[in-house]
């Protein structure tokens, strides 16, 4: 039987191991704060900040952390939360669920809202299609960025600077992003053409037969805080990117972004 401290709070373990109980208290931190820089994680723990980036490490190599292109970290796929912002991710999903049903009737294409958290894209909600041959439900799914038509869309509205620490730095190699030189180019280039249209393809690269286009959702500021994507069966896709479908897009995310804008009561 466990013994308890008064107020029947757990009592800490003779043997506890100090390492194991300072990457536990930081994937606590990460789950209730959201962000978190390294000289604070240390701080907050009592340790060397090279002993908490020796920690934050292992926890990125696990899944629990994700560093973005500014050095913070965020809460990792692992970790099994909605990532930085929770209620405004949720405030989010409520404003856009309207507009992104009204998409998928107009298409008859499933679609999906997503955030970015350093190079990984996480799913928030799915607005299934009613078509028998349909994409299915990706709510609470994560993704390589590079590899979604969303992801790609808010990527492209990073500055250089940010897209060479994601893919081309040391954290990059410690988190396995690092790409090297000719794909991290081909990214790039990619990247430019979707600035140029306003969309992302996404072409069976995260699933075989299923493709998506996507666009960037912005705040009042221009900033790219979110985006969603139209998925379907690849034999299906080219009618997605037809003039009237890509207009439907375009609208749908014109009346988002006015939404997000509007101030809130």
């Amino acid at each position: 039987m466990q013994n308890k401290q008064p107020g029947n709070l757990p009592r800490k373990p003779s043997y506890a191991l100090e390492s194991v109980d300072n990457a536990l208290r930081l994937m606590q931190l990460l789950r209730d704060v959201g962000q978190i820089r390294l000289k604070d994680a240390a701080v907050e723990l009592g340790i060397a900040p090279s002993t908490a980036h020796r920690l934050m490490a292992m926890l990125v190599y696990r899944g629990f952390a994700v560093q973005d292109e500014s050095r913070h970290y965020q809460p990792g796929p692992a970790i099994g939360l909605a990532p930085a912002g929770m209620q405004w991710a949720k405030d989010l999903r409520a404003l856009a669920q309207p507009h992104l049903e009204l998409l998928s009737s107009r298409l008859g294409e499933t679609v999906n809202l997503m955030i970015r958290v350093g190079s990984k894209v996480r799913f928030l909600s799915t607005v299934e299609s009613d078509t028998f041959l349909r994409v299915g439900d990706r709510q609470g799914t994560a993704f390589e960025a590079r590899d979604t038509s969303g992801g790609k869309a808010l990527l492209a509205e990073l500055p250089d600077v940010s897209l060479i620490q994601l893919y081309r730095s040391k954290s990059a190699a410690l988190s396995g992003d690092l790409l090297d030189e000719k794909s991290f180019n081909s990214l790039r280039a990619e990247l430019a053409t979707v600035r140029t249209t306003g969309y992302a393809l996404n072409r069976d690269s995260t699933e075989a037969g299923v493709s998506a286009v996507g666009t960037a959702l912005h705040n009042c500021s221009g900033e790219a805080v979110a985006a969603f994507a139209v998925a379907s069966p690849t034999t299906r896709f080219a009618a997605l990117l037809d003039k009237r479908s890509l207009e439907l897009i375009r609208l749908c995310r014109q009346d988002i972004d006015r939404d997000i804008a509007q101030p809130t009561s």
